[in-house]
């Protein structure tokens, strides 16, 4: 049967002791059935729209608090730093609970949260609640778990390709609708945007997401002591940062790119917002290629080929301003490569990275996004410290171009070891 209606239709699962009925087709708003691709869509797109939608606003919103830009950014920075420590644990927790409760519980805290983002009165109270808003990285964690609990790793990396491909409209649209929204309604319009998503994806993953991953037995106590099997394995650690080094060079670019179309190019809240989505029409092509030839091609290569990408449409970008040629649309225009390289990289380093240990996934899924978006999250910041008015693009572009570098020497390592040791499952 075809890859593309293994995704479209999840036909056929392996039997293992769900809770829901094997070997049947998905039926929307039937959790008896796997889930239908549009809520694993949704659910891998919440985290990425509660992450951008209102970063064209940062300058709206510093203003409006009465606070520099780079406190401000740190409503960016800090949500990347609390995904990541957030992932240490709900991996372990979905392993031994199951991935539904955890799901469940993490998005109507997230609603909490963002009603507590509406009501702050000052920059103390409204990073609080903005930390909290960080419980729904569980959906994105987690609908990559569900697929990893259903295929096998290379279909896997295709499956997440698929979903991360309908996701990307979300990263692409947000930042245009929420720069809309800011010069419309004021910046609060985009967080009763979040709230109205968020209660959305709550009704749906109530009714359409059934239990794909039995309870492991273990305590835990027991479910923490398994991360040493993770670390020592050296191609985890390969896929982890392969994955890391790629995105890092669009959490960068998320940190500092507000800061360069409205301070170095001069544009208004309303056409960044146009511009700085960018990246996900790059993503969008790249996910629906992982989606295409990942099982044809295997992971490594796919992954090499991205953090090539990646790292090359920087440099051309480097290049451009070198020779005085580069403006607003050239830096922008890049980085839909950048966008593309990451299309590729993020879902075959990750399903390779839950495919080292398979009875682990929901552990490695948190683990290798914490290693990701802790990463992000420095170098997100690092952009927002470096970036001046008289430095203008340079330290950003040198950022994102180092850090696109280092996953291809990561991706490299894999495929040596790969070489070596032979198979995914091998350590």
């Amino acid at each position: 049967m075809s890859t593309a209606c293994n995704v479209w239709t999840f036909p056929t699962v392996r039997p293992t002791p769900f809770r829901m009925s094997p070997n049947s087709p998905a039926r929307f708003l039937d959790r008896s059935t796997p889930p239908h691709i549009a809520t694993l869509v949704l659910m891998a797109g919440m985290s990425a729209l509660a992450m951008n939608i209102f970063v064209p606003a940062l300058q709206i919103m510093a203003d409006w608090y009465a606070v520099d830009y780079a406190l401000m950014q740190a409503s960016v920075t800090g949500y990347l730093a609390g995904n990541a420590v957030l992932q240490l644990f709900i991996g372990p927790i979905s392993d031994k609970l199951g991935r539904r409760p955890v799901i469940m519980g993490g998005i109507a805290l997230f609603i909490l949260a963002t009603i507590g983002c509406l009501l702050a009165t000052n920059i103390t109270v409204f990073l609080i609640f903005r930390m909290l808003q960080t419980t729904i990285v569980v959906t994105m964690v987690l609908s990559r778990a569900v697929v990893r609990d259903l295929y096998p790793p290379d279909e896997a990396a295709s499956m997440i390709g698929y979903v991360t491909m309908g996701m990307s409209l979300v990263p692409m649209l947000a930042p245009v609708l929420g720069g809309l929204l800011a010069e419309s309604f004021g910046w609060q319009s985009n967080f009763w945007l979040m709230l109205v998503m968020g209660v959305l994806l709550l009704w749906l993953c109530h009714n359409d997401l059934g239990e794909t991953k039995a309870s492991s037995g273990l305590s835990l106590a027991q479910q923490f002591r398994e991360y040493p099997e993770l670390f020592r394995s050296p191609r985890f650690w390969g896929y982890a940062l392969a994955c890391a080094f790629s995105s890092g060079a669009f959490f960068s670019y998320v940190g500092g790119a507000s800061f360069v179309g409205i301070e170095v190019f001069g544009l208004s809240a309303s056409l960044l917002g146009l511009l700085f989505g960018a990246p996900a029409i790059g993503y969008a092509l790249g996910n629906g290629l992982s989606g295409r030839f990942s099982a044809r091609f295997g992971v490594n290569t796919m992954v090499l080929w991205g953090g090539l990408i990646v790292a090359g449409g920087v440099g051309l970008s480097l290049m451009l301003f070198a020779i005085d040629m580069g403006n607003a649309f050239t830096f922008f225009g890049f980085m839909t490569l950048v966008g593309l390289g990451n299309g590729l990289t993020i879902p075959n380093a990750t399903a390779g990275a839950l495919s080292v240990r398979p009875h682990l996934a929901g552990t490695a899924s948190g683990l290798s996004g914490a290693i990701m978006l802790g990463g992000g999250a420095a170098l997100s910041q690092l952009a927002g410290v470096l970036l001046t008015e008289d430095a203008g693009v340079w330290p950003l572009l040198w950022i994102m171009f180092g850090s696109g570098a280092a996953s291809v020497v990561a991706a490299m390592l894999v495929i040596r070891r790969a070489r070596r040791v032979g198979g995914l499952d091998a350590a």
